[in-house]
C-alpha cells in the first residue's frame, strides 16, 4: 500500500486554500500529474518545489522538511479470515504469510481462540452452560486483539497486517438469539461494534458445500462436525457477519489452489496493493419486498447518514458517514477519485465521533445529508448492498463491489432490476444529494 501520510498534509493544506491540484501546480510550477502523485503516496517533492510549498501555505520550510522525511507510523491493518468447518483456513494463513510479506507488511496471526480453549479443556460441556463457554472464550478472544493490536504498535514496521483466526461474531453462529443477546449485555458490548471493528471480513467456504469429497475432520482435533452440520453452520456463519462494510465470500467454485488465489486476490484488493481501487456496479431496482429481507437470516438492515463535504476536483469526491444501527454507530471519511467508469481510486480511514462531528462543519451545503436504509444481503456468495431512500417509494438502488470487472452477477430473483446505471451520474449519492 502507499504511504499516504505525507500525501494527505499536502492534500489538507491545499484544501484550505481553496486551491484545485491544477491551480496548486500552476503556482508552484509543475503539472496536476505532479501534485496528484504526492497526493496519492506516489511520490514527494523535490526541497526547491518543498520551499515554494512553504511560501505558498505559510508554513515553515522544516515542517514539510520533517514530514517529508519522517518516519511514518506503524499502519496497522486487522482483517478476520473465516468460514465454515474444513474451509482451508490453515492453508490460507500460510498462503497470506507469503504473500503479503514479500509485499512489505509484517504478518501477524491470532490463532483461533475456541480451538485453543477446547484443546486446553474448556468446552461447552465441561462449562455449566454454552453461554459461559462462550462469554469465556469471546472476553479471551478480544484481550488477545488488544493485546496484538498494542504490539503491533511497537513494532519495527511501516505495515502491520493482523490476520484474526476467526472473529468476535463468529460466536454468534454458535448461539441462539437469547444466548447472543444475553452474552453482549453481560460483557457490555453490542453487535456494530464487534462486527465492525475489524477493517475487512473474508469468509472461506467449508468444503461440505460444493466440495464434499475433500470434506474431513481428521486435521483438527476441535471439528466434530458432518458434512451437514458443517454445510448449515457455514450458513450461519456467513449471516453472522452480513452487515460489515467489507465482507467478500470464497466458495468452492474452483479447485483448492485458485481458491487461495482468490483469497489473496480479495485481500490484496481490500489493502489497496498495488493501489487502492474499487471495482462497482449499480443496478436500479423495483422497490423490493422489505418483509422478504428481514425475514432473511443472511440479511441486515444498517442506517447510514451520509455528508458530503467541500472539494475543488471535478472527479473527486469526499464524504463521511455514521454507519450502525440501535444507536450504536461508526464513523468514516471516504475520498474517491475516478479511473474509469467502474473503477476508481479509494481511500478511508475511521473517525472517532469527535472527528465526525467536526468534519461536518466543513459539510457541502449545496447538497442534503443523504439518509437511507441499507440491506446487506449475502446470496450465492455474492455481497450485495440494496439502499432503500426516504423519498423513492417505487425504486431503490442495489451495488455489487467486485474484484474483476468481468465477474458474474447473479442478482436474486426477488429483486427486479429496471436497468443498469453503474456509469449513470444521476444515480450517485453524490447527485441524489442535490435533488
Amino acid at each position: 500500500m502507499n504511504d499516504y501520510r505525507f500525501g494527505n498534509y499536502i492534500y489538507e493544506l491545499r484544501k484550505r486554500a481553496g486551491l484545485s491540484q491544477s491551480e496548486l501546480g500552476a503556482r508552484i510550477g509543475v503539472s496536476n500529474k505532479a501534485v496528484s502523485k504526492w497526493e496519492n503516496g506516489k511520490a514527494k517533492p523535490e526541497t526547491e518545489t518543498l520551499r515554494k510549498l512553504a511560501a505558498l501555505f505559510q508554513v515553515s520550510v522544516e515542517e514539510l522538511l520533517a514530514m517529508r522525511e519522517e518516519e511514518a507510523p506503524v499502519e496497522v491493518t486487522t482483517i478476520v479470515v473465516t468460514g465454515g468447518p474444513c474451509a482451508g483456513k490453515t492453508t490460507g494463513m500460510s498462503w497470506i504469510q507469503n504473500a503479503f510479506t514479500k509485499l512489505g507488511y509484517l504478518v501477524l496471526f491470532i490463532p483461533e481462540t475456541a480451538t485453543e480453549l477446547i484443546q486446553a479443556g474448556v468446552d461447552p460441556r465441561s462449562c455449566k452452560t454454552n453461554l459461559d463457554f462462550q462469554k469465556s472464550l469471546l472476553t479471551l478472544q478480544l484481550h488477545k486483539e488488544k493485546v496484538f493490536e498494542q504490539a503491533a504498535r511497537a513494532m519495527k514496521a511501516s505495515k502491520v497486517l493482523i490476520v484474526c483466526d476467526r472473529g468476535a461474531l463468529d460466536n454468534k453462529a454458535y448461539m441462539d438469539d437469547l444466548e447472543f443477546a444475553q452474552l453482549l449485555q453481560d460483557l457490555k458490548k453490542n453487535e456494530t461494534e464487534l462486527r465492525d471493528g475489524y477493517d475487512a471480513v473474508f469468509h472461506l467456504v467449508t468444503a461440505a458445500k460444493g466440495a464434499t469429497e475433500f470434506y474431513t475432520t481428521a486435521n483438527n482435533t476441535a471439528r466434530t462436525e458432518t458434512p451437514e452440520q458443517a454445510a448449515a453452520l457455514d450458513d450461519k456463519l456467513i449471516a453472522a457477519w452480513t452487515g460489515h462494510p467489507h465482507l467478500r465470500v470464497i466458495d468452492n467454485s474452483t479447485n483448492f489452489e485458485d481458491k487461495m488465489k482468490r483469497l489473496i486476490a480479495e485481500i490484496s484488493s481490500f489493502l489497496g496493493e498495488p493501489e487502492p481501487f474499487e471495482i462497482e456496479r449499480k443496478f436500479l431496482i423495483e422497490y423490493p419486498d422489505l418483509k422478504w429481507l428481514t425475514s432473511l437470516p443472511n440479511c441486515e438492515r444498517v442506517e447510514i447518514i451520509q455528508t458530503y463535504l467541500k472539494t475543488n476536483e471535478d472527479e473527486e469526491e469526499v464524504r463521511v458517514r455514521q454507519r450502525g444501527a440501535k444507536g450504536n454507530y461508526i464513523y468514516t471519511m471516504t475520498t474517491k477519485r475516478k479511473l474509469s467508469g467502474i473503477k476508481r481510486v479509494e481511500i478511508e480511514r475511521r473517525l472517532s465521533q469527535s472527528e465526525y462531528l467536526s468534519l461536518l462543519m466543513d459539510a457541502d451545503t449545496t447538497r442534503r445529508q443523504i439518509r437511507k436504509d441499507r440491506y446487506c444481503l449475502t446470496y450465492q456468495n455474492q455481497y450485495f448492498e440494496i439502499d432503500v431512500y426516504p423519498f423513492w417509494t417505487d425504486k431503490a438502488i442495489v451495488e455489487i463491489e467486485l474484484n474483476d470487472e468481468n465477474e458474474k452477477i447473479r442478482m436474486p430473483k426477488k429483486l427486479k432490476v429496471i436497468k443498469e446505471v453503474t456509469e449513470d451520474d444521476s444515480y450517485k449519492n453524490a447527485s441524489l444529494a442535490l435533488r
